[in-house]
């Protein structure tokens, strides 16, 4: 397999912790470290302001040797999404232990999807994932 996804959406958080670009800089600059992984680029963090006026938030995202970071929130409903993607395994728990101290939510859901599960990790494999689709291509002709 390449590795786990994790999406988290938090609901009832402090609106002031969601509207802070600061806060979620650091939060997304201090990930990496904190699931064990490779920070490649500082975080980009900025403040979207968009056509329906309670939809305003402030997203950002950390890149990852193992993949990427990011967090979206809308303050003023309270509301805050992340998002992990690596190529490794990770603490998941612990993942979810330091966003709910950085955002207080009132209550959570979590979902882990394990992506590429035919995902080559050597040249051997590679080839028989190729050689099986050239099979299924052959076999439908």
């Amino acid at each position: 397999m390449f590795g786990p996804h994790l999406t988290l959406e938090a609901y009832g958080c402090p609106k002031a912790r969601l509207a802070d670009l600061t806060l979620i800089s650091n939060v997304l600059d201090k990930y990496p470290e904190q699931l064990e992984m490779t920070k490649i680029m500082p975080p980009y963090v900025f403040t979207y302001h968009g056509a329906v006026e309670d939809d305003w938030g402030v997203s950002g995202v950390v890149l990852i040797a193992e993949s990427h970071i990011s967090i979206h929130t809308f303050p003023d409903k309270g509301f805050v999404t992340l998002d992990i993607f690596s190529c490794r395994d990770f603490d998941v728990d612990s993942a979810i232990e330091f966003f709910c101290r950085q955002f207080e939510p009132e209550h959570y859901e979590k979902q882990v999807l394990m992506r590429g599960r035919e995902f080559p990790r050597s040249a051997g494999r590679a080839g028989q994932i190729v050689e099986r689709e050239r099979l299924k291509v052959a076999s439908s002709r």
